[in-house]
Protein backbone atom coordinates (compact mmCIF):
# COMPACT_ATOMS: atom_id res chain seq x y z
CA UNK A 1 0.00 0.00 0.00
CA UNK A 2 2.71 2.38 0.36
CA UNK A 3 5.48 3.76 -1.91
CA UNK A 4 9.41 4.69 -0.42
CA UNK A 5 8.73 8.31 -2.04
CA UNK A 6 5.72 9.86 0.77
CA UNK A 7 3.88 12.70 1.59
CA UNK A 8 3.69 14.54 4.87
CA UNK A 9 -0.32 14.93 6.49
CA UNK A 10 -1.42 16.58 9.39
CA UNK A 11 -2.22 14.58 12.49
CA UNK A 12 -5.87 15.62 11.78
CA UNK A 13 -7.83 16.18 8.37
CA UNK A 14 -5.04 16.41 5.95
CA UNK A 15 -4.95 19.37 4.36
CA UNK A 16 -2.98 21.18 1.55
CA UNK A 17 -0.18 22.52 3.67
CA UNK A 18 0.92 19.03 5.05
CA UNK A 19 0.69 17.88 0.82
CA UNK A 20 3.07 21.13 0.20
CA UNK A 21 4.87 19.98 2.97
CA UNK A 22 5.24 16.20 1.37
CA UNK A 23 5.98 17.02 -1.71
CA UNK A 24 8.97 19.37 -0.31
CA UNK A 25 10.72 16.45 1.69
CA UNK A 26 9.94 13.59 -1.35
CA UNK A 27 12.13 15.72 -3.13
CA UNK A 28 14.46 16.57 -0.38
CA UNK A 29 14.53 12.61 -0.36
CA UNK A 30 14.67 11.57 -3.87
CA UNK A 31 15.88 13.86 -5.61
CA UNK A 32 19.60 12.92 -5.29
CA UNK A 33 19.21 9.56 -5.90
CA UNK A 34 17.22 9.98 -8.90
CA UNK A 35 19.81 13.07 -10.61
CA UNK A 36 22.17 10.20 -10.15
CA UNK A 37 20.88 7.42 -11.52
CA UNK A 38 20.38 9.94 -14.77
CA UNK A 39 17.04 8.06 -15.63
CA UNK A 40 14.59 9.82 -17.15
CA UNK A 41 11.58 8.76 -16.21
CA UNK A 42 12.81 9.41 -12.63
CA UNK A 43 13.99 12.68 -13.51
CA UNK A 44 10.68 13.85 -15.35
CA UNK A 45 8.98 12.57 -12.68
CA UNK A 46 10.63 14.86 -10.28
CA UNK A 47 9.94 17.48 -12.18
CA UNK A 48 6.48 16.97 -12.03
CA UNK A 49 6.69 16.86 -8.13
CA UNK A 50 8.27 20.04 -8.43
CA UNK A 51 5.05 21.69 -10.60
CA UNK A 52 2.91 20.13 -8.22
CA UNK A 53 4.70 21.76 -5.33
CA UNK A 54 4.53 25.32 -7.00
CA UNK A 55 1.27 24.84 -8.31
CA UNK A 56 0.23 23.56 -4.19
CA UNK A 57 1.88 26.63 -2.76
CA UNK A 58 0.10 29.62 -5.33
CA UNK A 59 -3.26 27.69 -4.12
CA UNK A 60 -2.61 28.90 -0.60
CA UNK A 61 -2.80 32.48 -1.65
CA UNK A 62 -0.94 34.92 0.64
CA UNK A 63 -0.59 32.75 3.56
CA UNK A 64 2.32 30.87 1.32
CA UNK A 65 3.56 34.20 -0.05
CA UNK A 66 6.70 34.46 2.18
CA UNK A 67 8.35 31.18 0.60
CA UNK A 68 7.56 31.56 -3.24
CA UNK A 69 10.34 32.97 -4.17
CA UNK A 70 12.31 30.22 -3.38
CA UNK A 71 10.60 27.41 -3.77
CA UNK A 72 10.26 29.06 -7.42
CA UNK A 73 13.80 28.95 -7.22
CA UNK A 74 13.75 25.37 -6.66
CA UNK A 75 11.64 24.44 -8.90
CA UNK A 76 13.45 25.50 -11.41
CA UNK A 77 16.34 23.85 -10.22
CA UNK A 78 14.62 20.72 -10.20
CA UNK A 79 13.16 21.12 -13.86
CA UNK A 80 17.30 22.07 -15.40
CA UNK A 81 18.39 19.32 -13.30
CA UNK A 82 20.51 21.18 -11.19
CA UNK A 83 24.03 19.05 -10.45
CA UNK A 84 24.20 19.91 -7.14
CA UNK A 85 21.92 17.76 -5.66
CA UNK A 86 22.69 17.87 -1.93
CA UNK A 87 21.95 22.29 -2.20
CA UNK A 88 18.62 21.00 -3.37
CA UNK A 89 17.95 18.24 -0.89
CA UNK A 90 19.04 21.03 1.83
CA UNK A 91 16.81 23.67 0.60
CA UNK A 92 13.48 21.45 0.32
CA UNK A 93 14.01 20.35 3.18
CA UNK A 94 14.46 23.98 4.50
CA UNK A 95 11.52 24.56 2.89
CA UNK A 96 9.42 22.16 4.52
CA UNK A 97 9.97 23.14 7.73
CA UNK A 98 8.60 26.45 7.07
CA UNK A 99 5.74 25.26 5.86
CA UNK A 100 5.37 23.07 8.88
CA UNK A 101 5.33 26.18 10.77
CA UNK A 102 3.46 28.19 8.21
CA UNK A 103 0.54 25.69 8.23
CA UNK A 104 0.72 24.38 11.95
CA UNK A 105 1.17 21.18 10.89
CA UNK A 106 1.51 18.49 13.50
CA UNK A 107 3.87 15.69 12.36
CA UNK A 108 3.41 12.91 15.30
CA UNK A 109 -0.33 10.78 16.60
CA UNK A 110 -2.87 11.84 18.83
CA UNK A 111 -2.02 9.12 21.23
CA UNK A 112 0.61 5.74 20.90
CA UNK A 113 -0.17 3.39 17.68
CA UNK A 114 -1.60 0.55 18.57
CA UNK A 115 0.26 -2.00 16.14
CA UNK A 116 -2.16 -4.37 16.41
CA UNK A 117 -4.79 -2.34 14.86
CA UNK A 118 -2.12 -1.65 12.12
CA UNK A 119 -1.88 -5.64 11.53
CA UNK A 120 -5.63 -5.89 10.75
CA UNK A 121 -5.39 -2.77 8.42
CA UNK A 122 -2.20 -4.15 6.77
CA UNK A 123 -3.76 -7.22 5.88
CA UNK A 124 -7.21 -5.98 4.68
CA UNK A 125 -5.84 -3.15 2.33
CA UNK A 126 -2.01 -3.49 2.32
CA UNK A 127 -0.60 -7.17 2.00
CA UNK A 128 -1.85 -7.10 -1.79
CA UNK A 129 0.60 -5.90 -3.04
CA UNK A 130 2.75 -5.01 0.04
CA UNK A 131 2.96 -8.48 1.27
CA UNK A 132 2.00 -9.54 4.28
CA UNK A 133 5.72 -8.96 5.40
CA UNK A 134 6.52 -5.83 3.54
CA UNK A 135 8.49 -7.16 1.22
CA UNK A 136 6.42 -7.15 -1.84
CA UNK A 137 6.73 -10.03 -3.52
CA UNK A 138 3.38 -10.49 -4.40
CA UNK A 139 1.78 -11.49 -7.83
CA UNK A 140 0.04 -8.23 -8.17
CA UNK A 141 3.40 -6.72 -7.30
CA UNK A 142 4.95 -7.85 -10.16
CA UNK A 143 2.72 -6.35 -12.73
CA UNK A 144 3.10 -2.49 -11.31
CA UNK A 145 5.57 0.21 -12.62
CA UNK A 146 7.36 1.43 -10.33
CA UNK A 147 6.42 -1.77 -8.11
CA UNK A 148 5.60 -1.10 -4.68
CA UNK A 149 7.81 -0.32 -1.38
CA UNK A 150 9.79 -3.34 -0.23
CA UNK A 151 9.86 -2.15 3.72
CA UNK A 152 12.70 -4.83 3.82
CA UNK A 153 15.48 -2.38 1.60
CA UNK A 154 17.75 -0.86 3.72
CA UNK A 155 18.33 2.14 0.80
CA UNK A 156 14.54 3.07 0.45
CA UNK A 157 14.30 2.88 4.06
CA UNK A 158 17.18 5.27 4.69
CA UNK A 159 14.48 8.48 3.80
CA UNK A 160 11.49 7.22 5.08
CA UNK A 161 9.62 8.19 8.25
CA UNK A 162 6.52 7.01 9.51
CA UNK A 163 4.94 10.31 9.31
CA UNK A 164 5.61 10.39 5.42
CA UNK A 165 4.24 7.01 5.51
CA UNK A 166 1.08 8.05 7.46
CA UNK A 167 0.52 10.66 4.40
CA UNK A 168 0.83 8.35 2.24
CA UNK A 169 -2.36 6.61 2.75
CA UNK A 170 -4.03 10.05 2.68
CA UNK A 171 -2.70 11.27 -0.53
CA UNK A 172 -1.86 8.90 -2.47
CA UNK A 173 1.09 9.12 -4.73
CA UNK A 174 0.54 10.51 -8.56
CA UNK A 175 2.02 8.26 -11.44
CA UNK A 176 1.88 4.92 -9.35
CA UNK A 177 -0.62 2.47 -8.26
CA UNK A 178 -0.16 3.89 -4.41
CA UNK A 179 -4.14 5.49 -4.62
CA UNK A 180 -5.42 7.33 -1.45
CA UNK A 181 -7.55 5.64 1.78
CA UNK A 182 -9.51 8.61 2.90
CA UNK A 183 -11.89 5.62 4.61
CA UNK A 184 -8.91 4.78 6.89
CA UNK A 185 -9.29 6.94 10.61
CA UNK A 186 -6.29 8.52 11.85
CA UNK A 187 -5.57 6.24 14.21
CA UNK A 188 -5.68 3.43 11.45
CA UNK A 189 -3.12 5.20 9.45
CA UNK A 190 -0.97 5.83 12.23
CA UNK A 191 -0.70 2.42 13.15
CA UNK A 192 -0.01 1.10 9.38
CA UNK A 193 2.57 3.72 9.30
CA UNK A 194 4.11 2.49 12.12
CA UNK A 195 3.73 -0.91 11.62
CA UNK A 196 6.27 -0.83 8.31
CA UNK A 197 8.80 -0.12 10.36
CA UNK A 198 8.77 -3.17 12.86
CA UNK A 199 8.97 -5.44 9.95
CA UNK A 200 12.74 -5.43 9.17
CA UNK A 201 13.72 -5.46 12.32
CA UNK A 202 15.13 -7.77 14.93
CA UNK A 203 13.10 -9.26 17.87
CA UNK A 204 12.89 -7.00 21.07
CA UNK A 205 14.54 -7.54 24.00
CA UNK A 206 13.87 -5.48 27.20
CA UNK A 207 12.29 -2.07 27.33
CA UNK A 208 13.02 0.90 24.30
CA UNK A 209 14.93 4.02 26.46
CA UNK A 210 12.22 7.11 26.39
CA UNK A 211 11.56 8.40 22.84
CA UNK A 212 8.57 11.23 22.27
CA UNK A 213 6.43 10.00 19.97
CA UNK A 214 7.42 13.18 17.86
CA UNK A 215 10.83 11.61 17.65
CA UNK A 216 9.48 8.11 16.57
CA UNK A 217 7.08 9.62 14.14
CA UNK A 218 9.99 12.04 12.49
CA UNK A 219 13.25 9.85 12.60
CA UNK A 220 14.41 7.43 10.20
CA UNK A 221 16.19 4.35 11.65
CA UNK A 222 19.08 5.72 11.31
CA UNK A 223 18.58 8.89 12.64
CA UNK A 224 17.34 6.86 16.00
CA UNK A 225 20.49 4.57 15.89
CA UNK A 226 22.68 7.85 15.97
CA UNK A 227 20.58 9.12 19.23
CA UNK A 228 20.06 5.70 20.96
CA UNK A 229 22.63 2.97 19.39
CA UNK A 230 21.80 0.85 17.08
CA UNK A 231 20.78 -2.03 19.42
CA UNK A 232 18.02 0.02 20.80
CA UNK A 233 16.11 0.11 16.94
CA UNK A 234 14.15 -2.99 16.99
CA UNK A 235 12.08 -1.80 20.40
CA UNK A 236 11.70 1.47 19.80
CA UNK A 237 10.11 0.12 16.74
CA UNK A 238 8.10 -2.60 17.88
CA UNK A 239 7.38 -1.16 21.29
CA UNK A 240 5.56 2.37 20.71
CA UNK A 241 5.67 4.94 23.90
CA UNK A 242 2.92 5.84 26.38
CA UNK A 243 1.40 8.82 25.91
CA UNK A 244 4.01 11.96 26.19
CA UNK A 245 4.06 15.48 26.62
CA UNK A 246 3.74 16.42 23.12
CA UNK A 247 1.22 14.30 22.21
CA UNK A 248 -0.77 15.57 25.49
CA UNK A 249 -0.48 19.17 23.46
CA UNK A 250 -1.73 17.51 20.66
CA UNK A 251 -5.45 16.99 22.44
CA UNK A 252 -5.37 20.80 23.38
CA UNK A 253 -4.53 21.64 20.25
CA UNK A 254 -7.98 19.77 19.41
CA UNK A 255 -9.57 21.79 22.11
CA UNK A 256 -8.21 25.43 20.14
CA UNK A 257 -9.24 24.16 16.61
CA UNK A 258 -12.93 22.79 17.79
CA UNK A 259 -12.75 26.34 19.42
CA UNK A 260 -12.59 27.92 16.16
CA UNK A 261 -14.70 26.56 14.41
CA UNK A 262 -17.38 27.43 16.84
CA UNK A 263 -16.32 30.82 17.32
CA UNK A 264 -16.95 31.17 13.81
CA UNK A 265 -20.52 29.90 13.94
CA UNK A 266 -21.29 32.36 16.67
CA UNK A 267 -21.07 30.22 19.62
CA UNK A 268 -18.98 31.85 21.32
CA UNK A 269 -20.17 30.43 24.97
CA UNK A 270 -19.07 27.33 24.10
CA UNK A 271 -16.32 28.32 21.97
CA UNK A 272 -14.78 30.02 25.25
CA UNK A 273 -15.82 26.57 27.18
CA UNK A 274 -13.66 24.90 24.77
CA UNK A 275 -10.51 26.75 25.60
CA UNK A 276 -10.82 26.52 29.04
CA UNK A 277 -11.31 22.73 28.13
CA UNK A 278 -8.09 22.55 26.44
CA UNK A 279 -6.22 24.10 29.24
CA UNK A 280 -7.62 21.55 31.94
CA UNK A 281 -7.25 18.42 29.66
CA UNK A 282 -4.60 19.13 27.59
CA UNK A 283 -2.41 20.92 29.72
CA UNK A 284 -3.15 20.37 33.25
CA UNK A 285 -2.17 17.18 33.40
CA UNK A 286 0.84 17.86 31.73
CA UNK A 287 1.88 21.00 33.49
CA UNK A 288 4.80 19.76 36.30
CA UNK A 289 6.40 17.71 33.56
CA UNK A 290 6.63 20.75 31.33
CA UNK A 291 7.59 22.99 34.05
CA UNK A 292 10.39 20.92 35.19
CA UNK A 293 11.56 20.83 31.51
CA UNK A 294 10.65 24.58 30.53
CA UNK A 295 9.21 26.90 33.35
CA UNK A 296 9.10 30.31 30.66
CA UNK A 297 7.79 28.37 27.91
CA UNK A 298 4.49 26.83 30.15
CA UNK A 299 4.18 30.21 31.69
CA UNK A 300 3.82 31.37 27.74
CA UNK A 301 1.43 28.95 27.08
CA UNK A 302 -0.98 29.80 30.24
CA UNK A 303 -0.64 33.60 29.12
CA UNK A 304 -2.19 32.39 25.37
CA UNK A 305 -4.58 30.46 26.93
CA UNK A 306 -5.96 33.61 28.69
CA UNK A 307 -5.90 35.79 25.64
CA UNK A 308 -7.45 33.73 23.72
CA UNK A 309 -10.20 32.97 26.42
CA UNK A 310 -10.64 37.12 26.74
CA UNK A 311 -10.82 37.52 23.05
CA UNK A 312 -13.89 35.40 22.75
CA UNK A 313 -16.72 37.63 21.09
CA UNK A 314 -13.88 39.89 19.19
CA UNK A 315 -12.94 39.67 16.06
CA UNK A 316 -9.42 39.09 17.91
CA UNK A 317 -10.41 35.48 19.05
CA UNK A 318 -9.13 33.33 16.08
CA UNK A 319 -5.80 35.45 15.64
CA UNK A 320 -4.97 34.90 19.24
CA UNK A 321 -6.05 30.83 18.97
CA UNK A 322 -3.96 30.70 15.97
CA UNK A 323 -0.77 32.15 18.50
CA UNK A 324 -2.17 29.49 20.98
CA UNK A 325 -1.87 26.84 18.44
CA UNK A 326 1.68 28.16 17.34
CA UNK A 327 2.91 28.07 20.70
CA UNK A 328 1.62 24.65 21.28
CA UNK A 329 3.40 22.98 18.64
CA UNK A 330 6.58 24.36 19.25
CA UNK A 331 6.37 23.18 22.55
CA UNK A 332 5.36 19.83 21.53
CA UNK A 333 7.95 19.46 18.73
CA UNK A 334 10.55 20.76 21.82
CA UNK A 335 9.92 18.76 24.16
CA UNK A 336 12.51 16.29 25.32
CA UNK A 337 12.37 13.77 28.20
CA UNK A 338 14.63 14.98 30.95
CA UNK A 339 17.56 12.78 32.57
CA UNK A 340 18.26 12.45 36.24
CA UNK A 341 19.85 15.28 37.16
CA UNK A 342 17.29 17.54 35.67
CA UNK A 343 14.20 15.58 37.14
CA UNK A 344 16.58 15.27 40.45
CA UNK A 345 16.78 19.08 40.63
CA UNK A 346 13.32 20.23 39.73
CA UNK A 347 11.74 17.54 42.34
CA UNK A 348 14.61 19.16 44.91
CA UNK A 349 13.14 22.51 43.90
CA UNK A 350 9.67 21.42 44.10
CA UNK A 351 9.70 19.90 47.92
CA UNK A 352 11.37 23.14 48.70
CA UNK A 353 9.00 25.71 47.13
CA UNK A 354 5.78 23.61 48.66
CA UNK A 355 7.81 22.70 51.60
CA UNK A 356 8.39 26.12 52.60
CA UNK A 357 5.09 27.42 52.75
CA UNK A 358 3.96 24.72 54.49
CA UNK A 359 6.77 24.87 57.09
CA UNK A 360 6.23 28.83 57.88
CA UNK A 361 2.97 27.32 59.28
CA UNK A 362 4.10 24.51 61.15
CA UNK A 363 6.97 25.94 62.09
CA UNK A 364 5.45 29.14 63.83
CA UNK A 365 2.92 26.75 65.24
CA UNK A 366 5.75 23.89 66.98
CA UNK A 367 7.90 27.50 67.86
CA UNK A 368 5.05 29.56 69.63
CA UNK A 369 4.00 25.97 71.76
CA UNK A 370 7.24 25.22 73.10
CA UNK A 371 7.31 28.76 74.33
CA UNK A 372 4.46 28.83 75.79
CA UNK A 373 4.91 25.49 77.16
CA UNK A 374 2.80 23.77 75.61
CA UNK A 375 4.78 21.15 74.04
CA UNK A 376 2.61 18.20 74.64
CA UNK A 377 0.26 19.86 71.81
CA UNK A 378 2.95 19.71 69.44
CA UNK A 379 1.89 16.37 69.31
CA UNK A 380 -1.41 17.57 67.58
CA UNK A 381 0.30 19.55 65.05
CA UNK A 382 2.74 17.01 64.14
CA UNK A 383 -0.07 14.49 63.81
CA UNK A 384 -1.87 16.96 61.60
CA UNK A 385 0.72 17.53 58.87
CA UNK A 386 2.19 14.13 58.43
CA UNK A 387 -1.65 13.15 58.02
CA UNK A 388 -1.63 16.00 55.32
CA UNK A 389 1.33 13.72 53.56
CA UNK A 390 0.09 10.73 54.16
CA UNK A 391 -2.48 12.51 52.03
CA UNK A 392 -0.41 13.65 49.71
CA UNK A 393 1.58 10.15 49.12
CA UNK A 394 -2.20 8.88 48.33
CA UNK A 395 -2.75 11.32 45.76
CA UNK A 396 0.85 10.90 44.26
CA UNK A 397 -0.09 6.89 43.75
CA UNK A 398 -3.39 6.95 43.19
CA UNK A 399 -3.89 11.02 41.48
CA UNK A 400 -4.00 10.54 38.08
CA UNK A 401 -5.80 7.25 38.03
CA UNK A 402 -8.91 8.10 40.19
CA UNK A 403 -9.19 12.10 39.67
CA UNK A 404 -9.49 13.65 35.82
CA UNK A 405 -7.95 17.15 35.60
CA UNK A 406 -10.28 19.23 35.95
CA UNK A 407 -11.42 17.19 39.38
CA UNK A 408 -7.95 17.38 40.45
CA UNK A 409 -7.98 21.19 40.26
CA UNK A 410 -11.44 21.39 41.70
CA UNK A 411 -9.84 19.48 44.64
CA UNK A 412 -6.79 22.03 45.13
CA UNK A 413 -8.94 25.41 45.00
CA UNK A 414 -11.04 24.40 47.50
CA UNK A 415 -8.57 22.81 49.79
CA UNK A 416 -6.53 26.34 49.27
CA UNK A 417 -9.69 28.28 50.19
CA UNK A 418 -9.79 25.97 53.04
CA UNK A 419 -6.50 26.51 54.06
CA UNK A 420 -6.68 30.39 53.82
CA UNK A 421 -9.28 30.26 55.93
CA UNK A 422 -7.97 28.44 59.13
CA UNK A 423 -4.69 30.42 58.54
CA UNK A 424 -6.11 33.83 59.33
CA UNK A 425 -8.26 31.68 62.38
CA UNK A 426 -4.62 31.09 63.76
CA UNK A 427 -3.23 34.12 62.77
CA UNK A 428 -6.11 36.00 64.35
CA UNK A 429 -5.85 33.39 68.03
CA UNK A 430 -2.05 33.78 68.07
CA UNK A 431 -2.48 37.79 68.24
CA UNK A 432 -5.10 37.66 70.79
CA UNK A 433 -3.16 35.29 73.08
CA UNK A 434 -0.17 37.66 72.68
CA UNK A 435 -2.31 40.78 73.61
CA UNK A 436 -3.75 38.89 77.13
CA UNK A 437 -0.93 38.21 79.63
CA UNK A 438 -3.80 37.48 81.87
CA UNK A 439 -4.23 34.69 79.68
CA UNK A 440 -0.31 33.97 78.89
CA UNK A 441 0.30 33.23 82.48
CA UNK A 442 -2.47 30.54 82.76
CA UNK A 443 -0.84 29.00 79.38
CA UNK A 444 2.01 28.95 81.73
CA UNK A 445 0.57 27.09 84.69
CA UNK A 446 -1.64 24.97 82.66
CA UNK A 447 -1.72 24.47 78.96
CA UNK A 448 -3.77 21.79 78.87
CA UNK A 449 -6.62 23.59 80.57
CA UNK A 450 -6.00 26.87 77.92
CA UNK A 451 -5.96 24.29 75.16
CA UNK A 452 -9.06 22.36 75.45
CA UNK A 453 -10.55 20.01 72.73
CA UNK A 454 -11.87 22.30 70.70
CA UNK A 455 -8.43 24.75 70.38
CA UNK A 456 -6.51 20.66 69.59
CA UNK A 457 -9.25 19.91 66.68
CA UNK A 458 -7.67 23.35 65.72
CA UNK A 459 -4.59 22.95 65.98
CA UNK A 460 -4.70 19.55 63.96
CA UNK A 461 -7.08 20.98 61.20
CA UNK A 462 -4.45 24.13 60.33
CA UNK A 463 -1.46 22.02 60.08
CA UNK A 464 -3.41 19.34 58.03
CA UNK A 465 -5.04 22.21 55.37
CA UNK A 466 -1.86 24.44 55.22
CA UNK A 467 0.67 21.06 54.73
CA UNK A 468 -2.48 19.37 52.68
CA UNK A 469 -2.88 21.62 49.50
CA UNK A 470 0.85 21.99 49.29
CA UNK A 471 1.40 18.30 50.05
CA UNK A 472 -1.23 17.51 47.39
CA UNK A 473 0.34 20.00 44.80
CA UNK A 474 3.46 18.75 45.10
CA UNK A 475 2.38 15.18 44.50
CA UNK A 476 0.98 16.34 41.16
CA UNK A 477 4.06 17.51 40.45
CA UNK A 478 6.49 14.42 41.08
CA UNK A 479 3.77 12.02 39.84
CA UNK A 480 4.40 14.11 36.41
CA UNK A 481 8.13 14.23 36.99
CA UNK A 482 8.43 10.69 37.42
CA UNK A 483 7.08 9.70 33.55
CA UNK A 484 10.98 11.11 32.80
CA UNK A 485 13.06 9.66 35.57
CA UNK A 486 11.21 7.54 38.60
CA UNK A 487 15.24 7.77 39.76
CA UNK A 488 15.33 11.32 39.96
CA UNK A 489 12.03 11.93 41.26
CA UNK A 490 12.98 9.61 44.30
CA UNK A 491 16.56 11.40 45.28
CA UNK A 492 15.60 14.31 44.13
CA UNK A 493 12.04 14.42 46.98
CA UNK A 494 14.22 12.73 49.91
CA UNK A 495 16.69 15.29 49.31
CA UNK A 496 14.08 18.20 49.24
CA UNK A 497 12.53 16.68 52.28
CA UNK A 498 15.68 16.66 54.13
CA UNK A 499 15.99 19.95 53.76
CA UNK A 500 12.48 21.13 54.81
CA UNK A 501 13.44 19.29 57.46
CA UNK A 502 16.18 21.35 58.54
CA UNK A 503 14.41 24.30 58.01
CA UNK A 504 11.89 23.67 60.37
CA UNK A 505 14.29 22.68 63.02
CA UNK A 506 15.46 26.14 62.65
CA UNK A 507 12.48 27.94 62.42
CA UNK A 508 11.21 25.77 65.80
CA UNK A 509 14.94 26.58 67.53
CA UNK A 510 15.18 30.28 66.54
CA UNK A 511 11.03 31.31 67.50
CA UNK A 512 12.03 29.36 71.12
CA UNK A 513 14.58 32.14 71.30
CA UNK A 514 12.11 35.70 70.71
CA UNK A 515 10.50 37.15 73.07
CA UNK A 516 6.68 36.01 73.29
CA UNK A 517 5.44 39.34 72.10
CA UNK A 518 7.46 39.71 69.11
CA UNK A 519 7.62 35.97 68.35
CA UNK A 520 3.28 36.10 68.59
CA UNK A 521 3.42 39.42 66.00
CA UNK A 522 5.99 37.91 63.52
CA UNK A 523 3.66 34.75 63.23
CA UNK A 524 0.93 36.65 62.79
CA UNK A 525 2.38 38.18 60.08
CA UNK A 526 3.59 35.20 58.17
CA UNK A 527 0.56 33.17 58.89
CA UNK A 528 -1.46 36.33 56.62
CA UNK A 529 0.97 35.92 54.13
CA UNK A 530 0.87 32.59 53.34
CA UNK A 531 -3.06 33.02 53.68
CA UNK A 532 -2.66 35.66 50.70
CA UNK A 533 -0.31 33.34 48.79
CA UNK A 534 -3.29 30.87 48.71
CA UNK A 535 -5.90 33.00 48.47
CA UNK A 536 -4.14 34.21 45.36
CA UNK A 537 -3.58 30.39 43.96
CA UNK A 538 -7.05 29.47 45.18
CA UNK A 539 -8.44 32.57 42.59
CA UNK A 540 -6.50 31.59 39.96
CA UNK A 541 -7.77 27.94 40.07
CA UNK A 542 -11.12 29.53 39.36
CA UNK A 543 -10.31 31.26 36.59
CA UNK A 544 -8.80 27.92 34.89
CA UNK A 545 -11.85 26.08 35.86
CA UNK A 546 -13.60 28.71 34.03
CA UNK A 547 -15.71 29.27 37.05
CA UNK A 548 -14.44 33.10 37.84
CA UNK A 549 -13.84 35.87 35.02
CA UNK A 550 -10.72 37.29 33.77
CA UNK A 551 -9.63 40.90 34.73
CA UNK A 552 -6.20 41.98 33.53
CA UNK A 553 -4.50 44.72 34.97
CA UNK A 554 -1.13 45.96 34.52
CA UNK A 555 1.07 44.17 37.66
CA UNK A 556 3.83 41.25 38.17
CA UNK A 557 3.50 37.92 37.67
CA UNK A 558 5.07 35.67 40.22
CA UNK A 559 3.05 32.58 40.29
CA UNK A 560 5.27 30.72 43.27
CA UNK A 561 3.95 33.68 45.19
CA UNK A 562 0.31 33.48 43.95
CA UNK A 563 0.49 36.85 42.16
CA UNK A 564 -1.14 37.15 39.25
CA UNK A 565 -1.85 40.48 36.83
CA UNK A 566 -5.90 40.02 37.12
CA UNK A 567 -7.96 42.27 39.37
CA UNK A 568 -10.18 39.13 40.37
CA UNK A 569 -7.03 37.95 42.62
CA UNK A 570 -5.39 40.76 43.57
CA UNK A 571 -8.25 42.51 45.17
CA UNK A 572 -9.45 39.80 47.43
CA UNK A 573 -5.88 39.20 48.29
CA UNK A 574 -5.44 42.98 49.31
CA UNK A 575 -8.63 42.79 51.24
CA UNK A 576 -7.43 39.87 52.96
CA UNK A 577 -3.76 41.40 53.77
CA UNK A 578 -5.50 44.63 54.88
CA UNK A 579 -8.66 43.40 56.78
CA UNK A 580 -6.71 41.54 59.55
CA UNK A 581 -4.86 44.32 60.63
CA UNK A 582 -7.72 47.25 60.37
CA UNK A 583 -9.41 44.46 62.47
CA UNK A 584 -6.49 43.91 65.09
CA UNK A 585 -6.05 48.00 65.22
CA UNK A 586 -9.81 48.14 65.72
CA UNK A 587 -9.35 46.10 68.78
CA UNK A 588 -6.62 47.71 70.16
CA UNK A 589 -8.34 50.27 70.31
CA UNK A 590 -11.66 49.24 71.91
CA UNK A 591 -9.44 47.39 74.72
CA UNK A 592 -8.29 50.86 75.46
Amino acid sequence: MLHAVTLLALVAAPTEWARLAGLLQYLEGDYPAALASQDEGELTEQAGFADEALTAAQGLGDAAAPILPRLEAVVARVKTRDADAHAVSKECGALAKEVFQLGNVVQAPRRPPDLELGKKVWAQSCAVCHGTDGRADTDLSKTLRPPPADFHDAERMKTLTPYKAFSTTAFGLKGTAMAPFPQLSDDERWAVAFLVFSFRQSDCTGEPPRATLEQLATSTDGDLAKVFGAEAVPCLRKKPPPLDAAAQLYAARDAVERAIGMHAAGKIDDARKAIVDGYLEGLEPIEPTLRARDAVRVQEIERAFTRTRLAAGSGQFEAEARALLKVLDTTAAGSHVSGFWSVFVAALLILLREGFEALVVVGCLLAVLKKMGATEHARTVHLGWVSALVAGGLAFVLGHQVLAAADREWLETVVGFFAVAMLLYAALWLNARANMSRFMGELREKMTGALGGGSKAGLFVIAFTAVGRESFETALFLEGLAGDSPQGVMWGAAAGLALVGVLVLFVSRVGFKLPMKTLFNASTVMLIATAVVLLGKAMHGLQELGVLPLLPVPFVELSALGLYPDGFTLLPQALVAVAPLVWLKARAATAQ
